[in-house]
């Protein structure tokens, strides 16, 4: 049985982002409702951080919405504290996210002036379509982890994982383990390796190891014709946005390889009161600054509708 549903607002996302605009929107009594496909608000953080995780930035530049994370704070904050700034702060401001909830489909409904939002319960295979005046995508860049497609990968033997997997260097000691890719959490992931134990060697594309021809059962063959053995393959190749794959209308404000289309500083606000939260690469000062942004626009609307005695 299909069941359906009417809010003002709807938030695809119960990360910083969405959380951060359901505060928002909560102070100035805006109705809205905030779906998240996981069991849980913050996954990312709460599921796929590894262990060592800090915040690259100080406190000051990570903190949301209208609630900082206190001096008593660290500076650079841990995985676990972090959480713990996210969970009081959805305490604080009495956000309850649908969770279980995964968005199938979502369009823009032009003779209705709606958005039409189509969500499974992942639990009871439910499905129900919410009806929104507003949309609002905040599930970040992070849809979907990316593995490379590199020949014989799949023949071999050892542990092959995502950095989204990866939690402590333990379980590696005195194993030889390729990391594949250097960004923050490449290097981090190396580090804690090391501090394990671990014989390390990353793939970076330049003289530290070049790029991958071929893998094989136990060994990988680079580009310069070396081979070497290894025990483990941890990939820190980063994520793809999969919102395209939903938003029927994506190109209202994405790409089709599903970033924002319009520049800094109005890069969250695409047509027909679609907004995207998160996306700018600004870190969590950028979700901040989104989310504020959002929903001024959204109570901007609204007090003109009012002004001139619409119905919404």
């Amino acid at each position: 049985m299909v069941r359906q549903e009417e809010t003002l607002v709807l938030i695809v996302g119960a990360g910083p982002a969405g959380l951060a605009i359901s505060a928002c929107l909560s102070v100035k009594s805006i109705p809205f409702i905030v779906l998240e496909r996981e069991d849980c608000h913050n996954s990312l953080w709460k599921k796929r951080a590894y262990d060592r995780c800090h915040l690259h930035l100080a406190k000051e530049f990570c903190s949301l919405p209208l609630m900082s994370p206190g001096p008593k704070a660290r500076k650079y904050m841990p995985k676990d504290d972090f959480v713990r700034y996210i969970d009081d702060y959805v305490e604080h401001f009495k956000i309850r996210p649908r969770y279980y909830h995964c968005v199938e489909f979502a369009s823009f409904n032009e003779a209705k002036g709606k958005w039409q939002v189509e969500a499974k319960d992942t639990l009871s295979n439910a499905i129900t379509i919410f009806i929104s005046t507003f949309l609002v995508i905040a599930t970040g860049e992070n849809g979907k982890a990316v593995i490379p497609n590199i020949a014989g990968l799949e023949d071999f033997k050892g542990d092959v994982i995502h950095s989204s997997q990866y939690k402590c260097g333990s379980k590696y000691k005195d194993k030889k383990v390729l990391v594949v890719g250097c960004g923050n959490s490449g290097m981090e992931i190396s580090y804690d390796l090391a501090n394990y134990g671990a014989n390390t060697s990353i793939v970076i594309r330049n003289p530290v190891l070049p790029g991958i021809s071929r893998i094989f059962e136990n060994s990988v063959l680079f580009e310069d014709q070396c081979e070497a053995h290894f025990d483990a393959i941890i990939f820190a190749t980063g994520y793809k946005n999969t919102t395209c794959e939903w938003l029927k209308d994506y190109d209202y404000i994405l790409n089709d390889n599903g970033y924002l289309k319009n520049c800094f500083p109005n890069h969250w606000k695409g047509k027909n009161r679609l907004y995207c939260a998160g996306l700018s690469r600004m870190g969590l000062l950028g979700v901040s600054n989104d989310a504020v942004a959002i929903v001024d626009d959204i109570q901007a609307i609204l007090r003109d509708w009012a002004g001139r005695g619409m119905k919404f």
